[in-house]
């Protein structure tokens, strides 16, 4: 009896490392998650990846190929991590390892590359060869997908969308240690950086009893309930990303413009000032090839793009 060909996909976070077995067609067949074990700069966290997925494979299926996402500065070729500050990597080699202790061929890219691989093979992509995708969540990620392939760049930076400057003047301090970046004024964190400064200008918004404690969403919740202060915040953010992904799509002409990460969840409040600032800065024609989408696979995305970047080499290995 022949035995089931499964896929191995892991999105390994700071917290916990994401794992599933899928088909080769994209059927999920298990998911789950272990803690992130970050001691000794995360020495353990191959070993104890390879141990759980041993644990949770059935018997009569086998590991064909396995794809991983991972945060950090990573060298595509050898699948070498230079730094991940969350986790605690330097110099790592994590593919070595995981090859070593699944003994089969792992592949690994950046979470968000991979995310934007996920939503267009089996997500909001729907399968377009020409994809830009945006997660907005405390940070602002991205990864560009064009004739079918993740853009990296030449030092595997592309797609770094939330580094675009976006405030000239005066802008806040980002991690990456610039100023004024489309992270600090469009992410969860610079959203309610924005309404909190208007707060101290306005006496009048239903927001100031949630200061203390003020979420994106009760901003796009109060957007709904017509408050005029939560309202102009959300313009101002989405003014600042429609921008962007006006300028970016002008270069990359993208079918689908895919937004996700926890702020994606406020939908149509979102999205609808998103495609008026778009369409005003696009030119007609970008605009009119451009779909917007909310992405489908949530925190799933990761996963999914890295069995198909396992699936991609293993088919190239095999000549296909």
């Amino acid at each position: 009896m022949s035995k089931q060909e499964w896929y191995a996909g892991m999105d390994i976070g700071g917290t916990s490392v994401k794992l599933a077995f899928l088909t080769g067609e994209g059927e999920l067949l298990k998911k789950w998650e272990i803690p992130t074990n970050r001691a000794d700069e995360g020495r353990h966290v191959a070993k104890e990846i390879a141990a759980s997925i041993r644990e949770n494979l059935e018997e009569g299926a086998v590991i064909v190929g396995a794809g991983v996402g991972a945060p950090g500065f990573i060298e595509l070729e050898t699948g070498f991590i230079y730094h991940a500050v969350n986790i605690g990597w330097r110099d790592y080699p994590l593919r070595e390892e995981l090859e070593v202790e699944l003994g089969v061929g792992v592949k690994i890219d950046n979470d968000a590359n991979l995310a934007a691989l996920g939503e267009k093979w089996r997500g909001a992509g729907d399968g377009s060869d020409e994809v830009l995708f945006v997660t907005l969540g405390t940070g602002v990620g991205g990864g560009i997908i064009t004739n079918g392939e993740i853009l990296h760049g030449a030092s595997g930076m592309g797609g770094e969308i939330g580094h675009i400057t976006s405030v000239f003047e005066g802008g806040a301090p980002c991690n990456c240690g610039n100023f004024g970046c489309l992270e600090t004024v469009s992410s969860a964190t610079g959203i309610v950086r924005l309404a909190k400064e208007a707060l101290d200008q306005n006496r009048e918004s239903t927001l100031h009893t949630l200061r203390s404690e003020l979420t994106t969403k009760a901003v796009f919740d109060a957007c709904d309930q017509g408050d005029e202060l939560a309202k102009g915040v959300v313009q101002q953010a989405m003014t600042y990303l429609g921008i962007a992904l006006a300028n970016l799509s002008n270069a990359l002409n993208p079918r689908k413009i895919v937004i996700g990460g926890g702020v994606s969840k406020a939908g149509e409040t979102l999205l609808s000032p998103l495609r008026e600032v778009f369409e005003h800065y696009a030119l007609p024609r970008v605009a009119e090839s451009a779909e917007f989408k909310i992405a489908h696979l949530g925190n799933d995305a990761g996963i999914y793009g890295a069995v198909w970047i396992a699936k991609e080499a293993r088919e190239q290995r095999a000549g296909k």
